[in-house]
């Protein structure tokens, strides 16, 4: 589980295509003795898992694997070699819980429709897919690429954020821009509530 705070941002280092699989090198500032092997960490909203590390100067570099099903269902499959990413760790017993529950498993690809700045806040508006759109709600949160946000507005499958200096600084979003896909992942809550109402619309 993640909070959706991103707490590092992370370089591609290497791309290794394996069949219908990939292998990514990821250069982070996390130290590396406090990296167990097979630790989870979640790369733009994907949670995947640490294979190797080893250190490096002053940075760590960690290996992962994604496969098939991962590289269909995510932006994964074109990260080149140089792409910043959004990196934080997993959620541990009584670390804050600053953002909201986050799985690290993407539901679907959303676009940037538009963004527009103000005042060093950026105002973004999203396309979801349209399978996906009825679980985005005015208020709510949703995962982009990683990032806890919350909906300002819900226009059928459009909907927009407001993003303040802070997470534009500390994050990939500084440079997003129209037409850029990102990783959507859904407010679990708002997904159980959608298929409990479906449920008992069947009868069940």
């Amino acid at each position: 589980m993640f909070t959706g705070i991103i707490t590092d941002v992370g370089e591609i280092v290497a791309v290794e295509e394996k069949g219908s699989a990939r292998t990514l090198a990821i250069a982070c500032s996390y130290p590396a003795d406090s990296l167990p092997l097979g630790a989870s960490i979640c790369h733009m909203g994907i949670c995947l898992t640490v294979t190797t590390l080893r250190q490096e100067g002053e940075r760590t570099l960690v290996t992962v694997d994604a496969s098939g099903e991962t590289l269909a269902r995510t932006t994964l499959g074109t990260w080149p070699v140089g792409m910043p990413v959004n990196l934080e760790r997993s959620l541990r017993i009584g670390d804050e819980l600053g953002g909201h529950i986050v799985t690290g498993h993407v539901d679907g690809v959303a676009e940037i429709v538009s963004r527009e700045d103000r005042d060093g806040t950026a105002w973004f508006v999203f396309r979801a897919p349209r399978e996906l759109a009825k679980f985005i709600a005015e208020k709510g949160s949703v995962a982009l690429d990683g990032t806890s946000l919350t909906v300002n507005g819900v226009d059928g499958d459009t909907f927009t954020v407001t993003m303040i200096p802070h997470t534009l600084q500390v994050t990939t979003w500084g440079a997003a821009r129209a037409g850029d896909r990102v990783n959507l992942e859904v407010d679990m809550m708002a997904r159980y509530a959608a298929r409990l109402a479906e449920a008992k619309a069947e009868g069940y």
